[in-house]
């Protein structure tokens, strides 16, 4: 068969909206399709089945083996393209001619069909020649009148389409942003416009246009998100008002007084908000509110917030932005004795993106349930009665979000004796499974599924089990496929390791009081259990090599993304709460170290200061920085008070202790703005400056918080009440280690002053600092995650609201100063998946400066973290990232992070060695290129890619136990919407 004869057969493909092609009754009822013309017929999924089957046999032969084969290859792709299309629920019920022909090319390359894909690719681009040439011959002819459109109301009245309102508003959304072209925006969007098209498609049309233009220039998600902006204020405005309304940006200055006071109302009566926030000085409220902030949101974050932040009724979202802060704020402000001055003050810091609060906060505050806190440590006692307790506070403290930790090392080991039956214990994993099967089953509320962390510790004698439950083979009834899973880890274990020493396991209930020791004391009495052990005085227990061990939990870490690696001591010993519990273990995101005990559930309150903000003359703002931070204290101290506790064991140890973890987001963004590669000395100095700042002003407002309201509960005999500042706290790991920790010690500020004032004036909160991955709220401040490096330079971010393709802003305006931002950089930064290193004619200053996660050695990542490490009283959430991991160089990487001291890692991301066909297909909405990439067999896919490890998303298992990655240069995993840890 000829190059022409397959071109001309493949030609059938495109052929989706006629009607000839089949009689089949359409598969997708609802759904229409826009033609080249604009008229509208009813989408029918069986046409794109008929017309890949052609396409197919007349490339591979008709023959009854090929046919059979075509049959079962056709049915997969044509469901793929249909769920491709259909699962874009912000995108209408109407497709157009052109999306469904992108697909279905988008199919063909992802599923390796080349010679059916590359004669697709070619008739495309013939028949777009031959429309050309026609419209050529009309020209000088009379033009046929366009057909005028109308718009159907929601009454199903068909009036004329407001063709001058849509291109004011798409011109207003351009305004200010020099890469936009608001005549790109609206010739993309009238191409999706047709007679009769909805109110609500007709405001989505621009919205889509300029999302497709985002790879061309970043500025085009701030114009998306703006377009978003128009079609929020029609639904808020007519659904507070009464009555259909809508309003230009402009416009908004002169009435959001009039719609705030009205959401407020519409709120309360909707039992959506507290009756308090109607309380307030409404008045004094609305006229602080700053319409133009408004304009900040890039589209991801605008997009997050309204689906799912903004208040809704009926379906209808009924939430500006400006009164989603104000709510928030009043919400926070609610105990205070000036309410609506610090309502101001608190709308203030987060309508500017200075800080944000946790998803928590942002969901619940100023509603009638007002659970605020991010996450819950839970210890599990070695009983039926204490295990049970244990899940039912799970499911307790999951329904209204939060993560959860929960340390299972109290639980007695396989084999161990149980008194009761004179039976033996089946051990932990049985109990893990109920734990991991309750946290799908109560799924925060209907709004993401819950998330645990179940962790133990090294020499529990079920260890080994624990550390495959992650893996995809075996008894599946003793698998945990969705729970995280974290080593607890001793400096003990670590030192046994460095000398290639044994290490014996146990059943804690023969070694109870292992639990709770840390540092020297855990090791004498160690020592003593292995004594016991060596002279067959031990019921349960096995012994084998530190290293063998150490290279299982390594091996499993990169095969199954789990367990984490978290160290116990430096956990413990740099506690200040060390005089009234122990820290045993982190959360689900490895941040919080806060003691559990039977009567008490940790509970951490978390907020992130945005660090591109606090930016001024190449330098950090550190008066400014000083005032954020001073302010979110008392946001975050204000939140223990006005929480909602779910069990009481949380609001007892919430309300004695009284800690907050304040954090930072935007920390790549900051490298960028200062010209300093993520691996350089220079980030790690800058690290160690601004956590410094924070950590000085977070303890300076804790202190001013003591001053004024009280020092926390159980303040005497921590280690502020001495004086051991966080700094101060590394040397009693040297002595416990014996051996100092290898660290910069150094610092800039008055400490003496501040650690005399807390010795004096006490502190409010018991822990004032963590870290956390702050993937969403980072987001809708639009700077980069945490403490993350760059993923990539261009890729597309997934979530729960759907794909977005994502540009690195500074790194595109570098290029346009060079001359060097063109079709052909894009085109590239696909190729290389948003990596410069292999574009020979980017410079090499900002191929250093703009290198990604797998291009960094993550030992610069882990002595950045380690300069952090040392002015925080917590912990923080640290991904490590590795292009070709080998055993000898996990080894390293974390030997170095124990001896650097750090507390706690998180994810462990590695990538395929292997990627192959990429397409150069534009229009998909963020699907930029397809990318199939071959994952090691030991990657985790698990029906879908839940593992985090191995740096995929939506991974689907094949025949050889293989993930198969559904979109070109995805985020990887750690962005999983269903993981709550990104929240």
């Amino acid at each position: 068969m000829s190059l022409g004869t397959e071109t001309a057969a493949a030609a059938r493909v495109v052929r989706l909206s006629n009607p000839a092609a089949s009689a089949s009754p359409a598969s997708e009822p609802g759904y229409q399709v826009i033609r080249r013309n604009g008229s509208v017929s009813p989408f029918d999924a069986s046409k794109i089945t008929v017309a890949l089957t052609k396409a197919f046999l007349a490339v591979e032969g008709s023959s009854a083996a090929a046919s059979r084969r075509v049959h079962d290859v056709v049915a997969e792709l044509t469901d793929q393209i249909v769920a491709s299309l259909t699962r874009r629920a912000d995108a209408g019920r109407t497709f157009h001619i052109e999306d469904i022909q992108d697909q279905a090319e988008l199919a063909l390359m992802r599923s390796e069909h080349h010679k059916v894909a590359r004669a697709y690719v070619l008739y495309r681009e013939d028949r777009a020649r031959e429309r050309a040439k026609a419209e050529t011959k009309t020209k000088g002819k009379a033009a046929t009148a366009t057909p005028s459109l109308h718009m159907k109301t929601a009454d199903g009245t068909l009036v004329p389409l407001d063709s001058k309102r849509l291109a004011a508003v798409v011109e207003e959304a351009s305004a200010g942003l020099d890469g936009v072209s608001a005549e790109a925006i609206l010739t993309e969007a009238q191409r999706n416009l047709y007679d009769g098209i909805s109110v609500d498609e007709l405001a989505l049309a621009p919205i889509l246009a300029a999302r497709t233009l985002v790879e061309t220039d970043p500025d085009y998600a701030k114009a998306s998100a703006r377009l978003l902006l128009d079609k929020l204020r029609r639904e808020a405005l007519s659904f507070v008002m009464g009555q259909p309304e809508q309003a230009t940006q402009a416009e908004m200055a002169g009435r959001y007084a009039e719609y705030f006071r009205a959401y407020v109302q519409t709120g309360i009566t909707n039992e959506l908000l507290d009756p308090e926030i109607g309380r307030f000085d409404l008045a004094r409220l609305a006229e602080a509110l700053k319409p133009e902030r408004d304009l900040q949101f890039d589209y991801l974050g605008l997009q997050t917030l309204y689906d799912r932040y903004f208040l809704h009724a009926r379906g209808t979202r009924f939430e500006l932005p400006q009164a989603f802060f104000m709510r928030v704020a009043c919400g926070l402000a609610l105990r205070e004795i000036d309410r609506e001055g610090k309502a101001i003050e608190f709308y203030n810091l987060l309508s500017s993106f200075d800080f944000m609060a946790s998803t928590p906060t942002l969901f619940n505050a100023g509603t009638l349930r007002s659970q605020l806190s991010s996450c819950f440590l839970t210890t599990v006692a070695d009983d039926l009665d204490g295990i049970f307790k244990a899940i039912k506070d799970n499911a307790l403290l999951s329904k209204y979000a939060g993560g959860l930790g929960n340390d299972w090392t109290r639980v007695r080991g396989l084999g161990a004796h149980i008194k009761g039956t004179n039976g033996e214990s089946q051990g932990v994993v049985p109990f893990l499974k109920v734990a991991n099967d309750t946290a799908i089953a109560v799924n925060q509320g209907g709004k993401r599924k819950g998330a645990v962390c179940a962790y133990l510790e090294t020499w529990h004698v079920d260890i080994e089990e624990f550390l495959d439950l992650r893996k995809n083979t075996g008894d599946d009834r003793r698998r945990t496929h969705d729970m995280n899973t974290a080593n607890w880890v001793p400096d003990l274990f670590m030192q046994r390791v460095e000398e290639d020493g044994a290490w014996t396991l146990f059943s804690p209930d023969e070694t109870p009081d292992l639990h709770d020791l840390t540092g020297k004391a855990f090791a004498e009495r160690y020592a003593f259990y292995e004594a016991r052990s060596a002279r067959g005085e031990m019921r349960v227990t096995r012994q084998l090599r530190a290293v063998d061990l150490w290279r299982k939990m390594l091996t499993m870490l990169f095969e199954t993304g789990h367990p984490w690696i978290t160290f116990k001591d430096p956990c413990n010993l740099r506690s200040p709460q060390q005089h009234c519990g122990v820290v045993h273990s982190s959360n689900l995101c490895t941040e919080i170290t806060l003691n559990t005990s039977n009567t008490e559930v940790a509970v951490c309150n978390l907020g992130s200061v945005n660090l591109v903000n606090h930016i001024a003359d190449g330098k950090l703002d550190h008066e400014h920085l000083a005032r954020t931070v001073t302010t979110a204290m008392r946001m975050l101290d204000n939140v223990l008070d006005v929480n909602f506790y779910t069990i009481p064991e949380a609001r007892n140890s919430n309300l004695r202790h009284r800690p907050v973890g304040l954090g930072i987001m935007g920390f790549q963004d900051v490298l960028n703005i200062l010209r300093l590669p993520y691996a350089s000395d220079g980030a790690v100095a800058f690290a160690d400056e601004s956590m410094e700042a924070i950590s000085y002003w977070a303890i300076s407002g804790s202190v001013d918080l003591a001053a004024e309201r009280g020092r926390y509960p159980s303040y005497e005999g921590s280690l502020w009440s001495k004086g051991i500042l966080p700094l101060d706290s590394i040397k009693i790991v040297d002595e416990a280690r014996g051996a100092p920790v290898d660290l910069d010690r150094g610092s800039r500020l008055d400490w003496d002053t501040l650690r005399q004032r807390v010795m004096t004036v006490g502190m409010r909160n018991s822990n004032t600092m963590a870290i956390a991955p702050t993937a969403t709220i980072s987001n809708i401040c639009a700077v980069s995650q945490s403490i993350e490096p760059a993923y990539q330079n261009l890729y597309v971010k997934s979530n729960m609201s759907g794909d977005f393709t994502v540009v690195n802003a500074y790194l595109v305006r570098d290029l346009k100063s060079r001359g060097l931002w063109d079709e052909v950089m894009i085109s590239d930064l696909k190729y290389f998946d948003g990596s410069l290193g292999q574009i020979d004619r980017v410079p090499d200053d900002l191929k250093a400066l703009y290198a990604t996660a797998f291009e960094i050695d993550s030992a610069w990542l882990i002595d950045a973290a380690a300069r952090r490490q040392k002015w925080i009283d917590q912990s923080q959430s640290l991904n490590l990232y590795i292009a070709n991991p080998s055993g000898k160089k996990l080894d390293t990487l974390y030997r170095h992070a124990w001896k650097r001291g750090l507390k706690t890692t998180y994810y462990l991301r590695s990538r395929s060695a292997t990627h192959v066909e990429k397409s150069t297909l534009k229009g998909t909405d963020g699907k930029l290129n397809a990318v199939s990439a071959s994952v090691p067999a030991a990657a985790p896919t698990n029906g879908h890619a839940n593992g985090h490890a191995n740096g995929h998303t939506n991974g689907h298992a094949n025949g050889n136990g293989h993930a198969q990655v559904e979109a070109w240069g995805k985020a990887c995993s750690i962005d999983d919407p269903d993981c709550e840890a990104c929240q």
